[in-house]
């Protein structure tokens, strides 16, 4: 049987850096922090004095009746979906339906929602809550607007895998699509958790990054000597996967090839990352898209800025790429994170589309603000600001999340 190669047609994207695309291509080629000092409203009694948030007005998108009944999350979601699907030219309308679905990644679902019930709750007394209080706050909330918003009757299947959840939802619809399940499906992931408690919750952690004393925007450093810690932030991306002879039959425009995807668990602790339950997710994505690692040009980096996290992973990368790997040598690498903070569940899809920037337009998105490279992260970085080099033959992006779930994507040109 005759290989059904998974095609990428469309992307949209709601982010600390931009709500389109073209404006996040612009924030990343001039390396444009969307990292800031949180307001008082959002970071309150919780420590935390850095966020990556998004400017957002629902409309005109939305009207405000139907805003007020979505979290935040949802509406990210609805709105980079209803971008992806716009640029992958697909009629909804000529299309059957029944045959595109929606995977979806998400780590905390409708936190607003939730945070705003139980301050209600124990601040007032007041026991009584919003009628749809559950269908805002659940986890597949954010998928399942996605769906009910375009009529899409296909597969659905949402994720919530922590830090990896969206890039799950990626390589689980690439599978689908190749296994004849779907003609084509909208996947990505969204997450909005700026909200006090949640940010207390991670403070509690040890794991989040202060303010940098001289710029806010310069406080998240992956890979650098002077990292403290990640920078919390929120948003989407989401992504129109076809399978190849369904988007040549409509003439579209193909961005690049899905082709290879890696998911493995660490099975050693929940917080702690493990060397081998990374390169295990690396070398399967490898495997699967039949690639040898010299193909691979850029490597999106899981990258959070966190101590232990980035020495891992650079070992991680060596183990892989081996010889060819060094400060000169091998595969480009960048933490975009340095930009636009970790979007937890929608991380990986964000990411994916800094990878895809890459393999389209050779532009390398930058580590910023690393002016301190870690030895122990021996890696060929692309430091400060962005490089412009031949687009690669193929891209990988690294999704690593609490847990011990490894997701790695690959992705080639078309």
């Amino acid at each position: 049987m005759a290989v059904r190669r998974v095609a990428i047609t469309g992307a949209g994207v709601v982010s600390p850096l931009g709500n389109s695309l073209a404006e996040f291509h612009r924030s990343l080629a001039e390396a444009r922090p969307g990292i800031r000092r949180l307001p008082e409203l959002i970071a309150q009694g919780s420590g935390v004095q850095v966020g990556a948030t998004v400017e957002w007005n629902p409309a005109p998108l939305l009207t405000p009746a139907e805003a007020g009944n979505l979290d935040r999350v949802s509406q990210f979601a609805i709105a980079a979906a209803a971008q992806a699907l716009a640029a992958s030219g697909l009629d909804l309308q000529a299309e059957d339906r029944d045959r595109i679905g929606v995977y979806w990644g998400t780590g905390m679902g409708g936190a607003h929602t939730l945070e705003a019930s139980y301050k209600q709750l124990y601040t007032t007394g007041d026991w009584r809550t919003r009628p749809l209080t559950v269908v805002m706050a659940m986890n597949n909330a954010a998928g399942s607007n996605v769906s009910v918003r375009n009529g899409l009757r296909g597969p659905f299947a949402n994720f919530s895998t922590a830090c990896s959840s969206s890039a799950m939802a990626l390589g689980e619809a690439m599978r689908a699509i190749a296994a004849g399940r779907a003609d084509a499906i909208v996947a990505g992931g969204a997450e909005s958790l700026l909200t006090p408690a949640t940010l207390l919750a991670w403070q509690a952690l040890r794991t989040l990054a202060p303010a940098d004393p001289a710029e806010p925007g310069a406080s998240c450093k992956p890979f650098d000597k002077r990292r403290a810690g990640l920078v919390l932030g929120e948003g989407a991306a989401a992504f129109v996967l076809e399978e190849e002879s369904h988007a040549r039959a409509r003439g579209a425009r193909i961005v690049g090839f899905l082709t290879g995807y890696g998911n493995s668990s660490d099975a050693v602790h929940m917080s702690r990352p493990d060397r081998d339950g990374q390169v295990r997710a690396m070398k399967q994505a490898l495997a699967e898209a039949g690639l040898e690692p010299e193909a691979i040009g850029y490597i999106n980096a899981h990258g959070t800025a966190t101590s232990v996290g980035d020495v891992v992973e650079a070992e991680a990368v060596n183990a892989v790429f081996g010889e060819m790997s060094g400060a000169s040598r091998g595969p480009f690498v960048s933490s975009t994170k340095s930009l636009h903070g970790h979007l937890l569940g929608g991380a990986g899809a964000l990411e994916f589309a800094v990878a895809m920037l890459a393999l389209e337009q050779g532009l390398l998105a930058p580590t910023a603000f690393l002016e301190q490279p870690d030895p122990a992260c021996r890696l060929r970085h692309v430091a400060l600001k962005a490089e412009k080099v031949e687009p690669p033959r193929a891209v990988m992006s690294n999704s690593f999340a609490f847990g011990g779930s490894n997701v790695v994507l690959v992705a080639e040109r078309a």
